[in-house]
């Protein structure tokens, strides 16, 4: 059986008022009766021993000791009777008491100076009385006593009235709490409904959907967790659709890159296996198939190369070293392609100027960089300035080049983009993995690496490296 949870909500509520209250109403009856009682047993006690008081004294008769109480403790609707040791009432005639009706045990228990209570006693007379019994002891020995009564209709009419008030009292009791239960059940039920239709909006697909906030209680806590857990799958979301984006950029790429290569070679290997080159056509044929051949491998190694910098399996071997000697070799390894472009390769660093870095991973950074700013630029020049800062080492590389689109500088960390798709050959590195190979291993020296560019007036890359 399915039961809504403001239904057990509100009668978890009222059972637990409702037993509390019967709880409450019993401890305070039976405490109003207890205490009721001792007063009765406590007023008739104080009596019975004043009595025998006066009569031990011996300055008036008994029987005028007994006159002088009856008139006033008669009219408090108590009842008493002084006996003797033989049971003999020496009440006068005139103030008849109640009958001596007590037990062998009572009665032992009295002769031995031992006084007789009871509360409610509805055996020995036509009524329910409080009964007391003293024993009256003179110099040890047991010459008689006292036994006093008063009904107890009133108490128990007082006790039935003090129910009945509080049985009113519980009434409205459960009327208030009736209204706050309904209403703080169904607060509490609203904000799971929230929380319900939230949690059905993440699963039809839908994570911007938010709950309110609180930090109230345990809910609040929920829907705040709620929150940042949805948040963070939007996040996914979105990263897993551009990690989409990105393969299958990847896959056109790979397809575009590898086709032309290999189509070359496979038709040149063709021709030469047929015999449709030329013999003075055949030495360039097996050049272009060993570039093709070679730039098939660099493709591959730079892909094996980012996965290893991203998983951390490249280990740095810092060293110190002068940066006038590191841009002479980029100078000269990469002087021919320059000129292919009529491009210069022009030096500005300091002497002193050093890196702490590793040396050949160092070469990777300023090589790739610098083949970017070649291809980008036609008929300029690529310069390659350092320079001690303070603690740190910065290198700037800055070209004449056709520079980037503001939109596009975040965009060329990216693996596999390309910024131009439109071009045979990508700007950033073969399959666009240059930059992104850059960054890692700059953050591997724990520097940074950052891009200015105007479009059409070149581009600048300023590197920042620790020393020590």
């Amino acid at each position: 059986m399915k039961v809504k949870y403001i239904y057990q909500q509100f009668i978890s509520h009222i059972s637990i008022i409702i037993v509390a209250f019967l709880i409450l109403s019993l401890v305070f009856t039976q405490y109003v009766e207890t205490l009721v009682y001792k007063n009765k047993t406590e007023e008739l006690i104080s009596y019975g021993e004043n009595i025998l008081r006066d009569l031990d004294r011996g300055s008036e008769r008994p029987d005028q000791v007994i006159n002088q109480y009856a008139r006033v403790i008669f009219g408090r609707d108590i009842q008493f009777s002084v006996f003797d040791e033989n049971i003999q009432l020496l009440n006068p005639i005139r103030w008849r008491g109640p009958a001596i009706e007590l037990s062998e045990k009572e009665w032992s228990q009295l002769t031995n100076g031992k006084p007789i209570v009871k509360n409610y006693d509805l055996e020995r007379y036509d009524r329910a009385v409080t009964l007391v019994v003293l024993p009256y002891v003179d110099r040890g020995d047991f010459i008689g006593g006292i036994l006093l009564t008063s009904p107890i209709s009133g108490t128990r009419e007082m006790i039935t009235e003090i129910n009945k008030y509080l049985f009113y009292t519980m009434l409205i009791a459960l009327g208030v709490s009736f209204l706050l239960s309904w209403v703080l059940s169904r607060i509490h039920v609203n904000r799971i409904k929230k929380l319900q239709e939230a949690t059905s909006a993440v699963s039809a697909g839908d994570y911007t959907v938010k709950v309110p906030k609180s930090d109230f209680d345990e809910i609040g806590e929920l829907a705040n967790d709620f929150n940042s857990m949805v948040s963070r799958l939007n996040e996914s979301k979105s990263e897993i659709e551009s990690l989409e984006n990105r393969r299958r950029q990847f896959m056109s790429d790979v397809s575009h890159e590898l086709r032309t290569p290999l189509t070359t070679i496979s038709g040149i290997i063709e021709g030469l296996r047929n015999n449709m080159i030329p013999e003075a056509e055949k030495e360039r044929g097996i050049n272009l198939v060993s570039q093709e051949t070679k730039r098939l491998i660099r493709l591959v190694n730079e892909n094996l190369d980012y996965d290893k910098i991203r998983s951390n399996q490249v280990q740095l071997l810092k060293e110190d070293i002068e940066l006038i000697e590191v841009f002479e070799i980029i100078q000269d390894q990469l002087g021919f392609q320059a000129e292919e472009r009529n491009n210069r390769i022009e030096i500005e660093a300091d002497e002193t100027a050093m890196v702490h870095a590793d040396y050949d991973r160092l070469l990777q950074i300023l090589i790739n960089i610098t083949k970017n700013s070649i291809q980008f630029t036609e008929n300029g020049t690529i310069w390659l300035r350092g320079r001690m800062v303070g603690p740190k080492t910065v290198i700037e590389i800055e070209d004449t080049g056709i520079g980037i689109e503001p939109a596009e500088i975040e965009k060329i960390w990216h693996r596999f983009y390309k910024a131009d798709i439109s071009r045979t050959s990508n700007p950033f590195g073969e399959f666009g993995l240059g930059l992104s190979i850059v960054k890692q291993l700059v953050q591997m020296h724990d520097g940074k690496i950052s891009v200015k560019s105007e479009h059409g007036k070149g581009t600048k890359f300023i590197i920042e490296i620790p020393f020590r």
